[in-house]
């Protein structure tokens, strides 16, 4: 009889101690938490988690800028955050079609610290900035979009007609843009 009230003290002990280790978060969630605490988002910017607060690797930002050539777009990006952030940059795609030197059709997004430049340093409020900065300063000197990027350096007044077109929903060099205000 002894043994038998052992085995199962046993057993709730180690239920309770795997129960324990599945809602233990990984490094990479402990820190996401923490930038997502210190967030200082333009107002411009808000940020939604469509899989709960609980499940921060994944989440949505809309970026709505207030001044240059995408003035009024709402332009929303996907960010997948790995379990080794902040070692490795979080996957970041927009999932708004626009037309963008520094953003190609498929969503892929030409940013430095994305890349080549990023560090463990970095947060993810440094990333919405970036991505903000795109917006007010896009770059044609390292694009994704190479005939937005070549529009933009040969003839700025028709990237602007081109961005406002898109903006509103329209066609621009052949390729169908939905409404993004």
């Amino acid at each position: 009889m002894i043994k038998l009230f052992s085995v199962k003290e046993k057993q709730k002990k180690d239920a309770e101690d795997s129960v324990g280790k599945a809602n233990r978060l990984s490094a990479g969630e402990l820190r996401l938490q923490k930038d997502v605490s210190e967030l200082n988002l333009a107002k411009s910017t808000s940020i939604e988690f469509p899989n709960g607060k609980d499940k921060l690797l994944q989440f949505r930002v809309t970026i709505r800028p207030d001044e240059g050539y995408h003035k009024g777009a709402n332009v929303v990006f996907s960010f997948d955050v790995s379990p080794v952030y902040p070692h490795e940059a979080p996957k970041v795609k927009c999932l708004t079609k626009v037309y963008h030197p520094n953003i190609d059709l498929e969503g892929n997004v030409c940013l430095n610290i994305l890349r080549e430049d990023w560090k463990p340093v970095l947060t993810i409020n440094s990333i919405i900035y970036g991505l903000l900065f795109l917006f007010l300063d896009p770059n044609p000197e390292d694009p994704l979009n190479k005939e937005a990027a070549q529009v933009l350096q040969t003839d700025p007044r028709q990237f602007e007609a081109n961005v406002r077109k898109s903006i509103r929903g329209g066609y621009v060099a052949g390729t169908h843009f939905p409404s993004c205000m």
